[in-house]
Parts: structure tokens; sequence; C-alpha cells
């Protein structure tokens, strides 16, 4: 019996330690984590307020993609109480609205080269409030660090006081 619950034992620690993989360089854990391929939208307040729907179209080799961007309130977390005090005490934290939105357009087979994106901003009763276009060059992302390995690329808009640019 004390052999069955050592193999046991030892059948839950293999298999514990077998969830992650470590990165190429032998450091920490390399999680099963990914990123969207595709191009982000924050919109600053008080342009926000404006703005009730977004597409994008971004267009590369001849081609264009259009999608629609789903546009949600922005948040902040607040601190909260921290009845037992720090260090070691257990603090909260709140979400606050910021009046700003943020939405993503996902885009398959988005590249890493210059790609022109066309962002159309429009109000509650369908008027435009802006069209723009830039040139963007999509980059790589890194949700589990370099040394994990890249994951898909990105692109990342900013509206703030009527001005659409880069956020890099």
């Amino acid at each position: 019996m004390a052999t069955l619950r050592r193999i046991m034992a030892f059948a839950s620690l293999a298999a514990v330690t077998a969830c992650g993989t470590t990165s190429p360089s032998g450091g920490r854990p390399c999680t099963a984590i990914g990123s969207r391929e595709g191009v982000g939208l924050d919109i600053r307040a008080p342009d926000a307020a404006r703005v009730d729907s977004a597409t994008m179209t971004i267009c590369w080799n001849g081609t264009c993609r259009t999608s629609r961007v789903e546009l949600t309130a922005s948040s902040a977390a607040v601190p909260g109480e921290c009845p037992d005090g720090p260090p070691d005490g257990v603090c909260g934290a709140s979400a606050s609205p910021t009046g700003d939105k943020n939405g993503f357009a996902d885009v398959q087979g988005l590249p890493k080269a210059p790609v022109k994106v066309t962002v159309d901003l429009r109000d509650a009763a369908g008027d435009r409030v802006l069209r723009r276009t830039l040139d963007v060059t999509p980059h790589a992302t890194y949700p589990n660090g370099r040394k994990c390995g890249e994951g898909r690329p990105q692109a990342q808009l900013t509206l703030a006081g009527g001005r659409l640019s880069v956020r890099r």
C-alpha cells in the first residue's frame, strides 16, 4: 500500500510539473497565453462621448479587410481600503469609469509591414464624427515576454483631442 501511495504521489507531481513549458533559455515558465491579431483603438474623453460606433478598413498588398469595432467603456483601478494595513494586509480595488472607450479590430493575416488603416467613427444618429487614414506598421507582440517567443502582430491607435495617432 505504501508503494502504491508513493507511485500516486510521484505521478501527481509529474503531472503538475508538466503543465507549463519553459522558455527556450530555460528561465521562467512560458504559458499558453496568446495575443489577438489586429488593430486596437482607444478613444479618449471627451471625444469618446460623441462616438457610438467604429469601423476600420485595413489594406495591404492590394487587399482590404473591413471590421466593425465593438466599443466598450474604459475603466481604471481605484485603490480601496487596506483594513489590515500594508505590506501584509489584504487591500481592495474597484473599477472606475474613465470616460474613454476602447475596441479592437481582429484582422487575420495582418503583416508586420506597413498597412493603411482607415478609421470611421459615427455618433448615435449615424453621422460621421471622424474619418482618417493612417499609415501604420503592426509589430509583434510578446504576451509571455520576449524569451517565450513571438505572438501575433498588432497596432494601436489613439484618438485624443480630435487627433488620431499611432501609439507605439
